[in-house]
């Protein structure tokens, strides 16, 4: 949902639908409220889950899941590229399991009327279709219970976004591709799903920033019981195609040839990550009437009962990555805090060989990741103890931490 630099505002007419080969219901039709994993049917084979089975109040397994901090991706648009207004936080206050089965994310206000809320990506970033052969992403979620009376402004999301953005703070979209499998605005009961692709972020051949999109599809009971959310990129057929569904229903499809063949593998051939959302405002919710407004009811959570992808056929199966030794980088040098104020503390570190990107870590849990090797965590608390250490990523792994370095914000 908010992802990149100009976010989709999804707001088009539904384009025609193609014709699709028939559904894989792998999940249901919806409505259960703690349903497991949906085991693969024949030929397929599961190549990531989560059921989300948790303590209630713990947050995300950090092994399969990151959470993204903030407004922005360090070196990325601000406000996410699209306007909302929430921080995104890793806080148990807006992303939790509730220890029945489920993920929440929940936007809460202050009383001075600010927003957080939670939005978390998988680790993994190689989710792809086998050439030849087919990946469905699916997750059985329930919207925000909020209506368009008290909804204005939600913005709950489901999608994905090719693996190349990682590194760069999505400054590459809308290339890379992006497929929004549910979003929902406002508290209506409806879904929209959307394509994003090509070399510009305005016009080209997906109509940035609108993207090639469902247009609004109704959801009746979508913000008061779970559904099933799901994507098939189906390269076994031609042309490829992308087939959005709801319920095991496809609603909406996407055609390679809708575009020319260089736009089409640059958002598609590819790996892919999860993200998982809940935005507060921005150009989507305006494009249906706006928010927040006072009305605007705070702590509405999306829950999610599972998230799982799975491929079928193909001359390849995704499997789980490795991490050679040999080529993980090396514990940043030269870690050190440079910069103290009452309300940031900027740290700094040397360039790693072979590193593409850096973890920042506040008391071991990661909170951003950078390409420099510099970064300034703000707004922080005044006259408050924070502790931090860095880790170098690339493509086989990463890093050990550094060791950390204790500082106190002045008052």
């Amino acid at each position: 949902m908010s992802r990149s630099l100009s976010r989709p505002a999804l707001w088009g007419a539904a384009l025609a639908v193609g014709l699709a080969t028939p559904a894989l219901l792998l999940g249901g039709a919806g409505g259960a409220a703690n349903a497991a994993v949906p085991s693969p049917g024949a030929g397929w084979t599961t190549v990531f889950s989560d059921d989300f089975t948790g303590a209630a109040g713990t947050g995300v397994n950090t092994a399969d899941w990151l959470y993204d901090t903030g407004i922005s991706y360090p070196g990325g648009a601000t406000n996410w590229g699209t306007g909302e207004v929430e921080t995104m936080t890793s806080s148990t206050a807006n992303v939790y399991q509730d220890g029945a089965g489920h993920l929440a994310i929940k936007p809460i206000r202050d009383s001075s009327g600010n927003w957080t809320s939670g939005r978390i990506e998988t680790q993994r970033t190689d989710l792809a279709a086998p050439a030849g052969g087919i990946l469905r992403v699916e997750s059985s979620i329930q919207q925000p219970n909020v209506n368009t009376t008290n909804g204005p402004g939600y913005w709950p999301a489901f999608w994905l976004m090719g693996a190349a953005a990682r590194p760069v703070g999505a400054t590459n979209w809308p290339s890379i591709g992006e497929w929004d499998v549910m979003e929902n605005i406002n508290g209506r009961s409806s879904v929209f799903s959307t394509f994003h692709c090509g070399s510009t972020a305005s016009g080209g051949p997906c109509n940035e920033t609108t993207g090639i999109g469902s247009g609004e599809h109704a959801c009746s009971g979508c913000n008061s019981a779970f559904h099933t959310y799901a994507v098939e990129y189906d390269r076994s057929v031609s042309p490829e195609q992308l087939r959005f569904y709801l319920d095991g229903t496809n609603y909406f499809t996407v055609n390679a040839n809708q575009v020319d063949a260089a736009t089409w593998a640059a958002a598609t051939q590819h790996g892919m990550f999860v993200i998982l959302n809940v935005a507060i405002g921005g150009g989507f919710p305006a494009a249906f009437g706006g928010g927040p407004t006072a009305a605007t009811v705070s702590g509405v959570p999306m829950l999610v009962d599972y998230v799982a992808a799975y491929t079928k056929g193909g001359s390849t199966t995704t499997t789980p990555p490795t991490t050679p030794a040999s080529t993980v980088p090396a514990v940043p040098t030269g870690f050190a805090i440079t910069g103290v104020t009452s309300t940031s503390v900027t740290l700094s570190w040397q360039a790693v060989s072979g590193a593409t990107s850096y973890n920042i870590l506040r008391a071991g849990i990661k909170i951003a990741s950078t390409t420099s090797t510099t970064f300034t965590d703000q707004p922080l608390n005044p006259k408050t103890p924070y502790i931090y250490s860095v880790q170098a990523v690339n493509a086989a792994g990463t890093s050990a931490a550094t060791a950390e370095l204790t500082t106190t914000t002045s008052g």
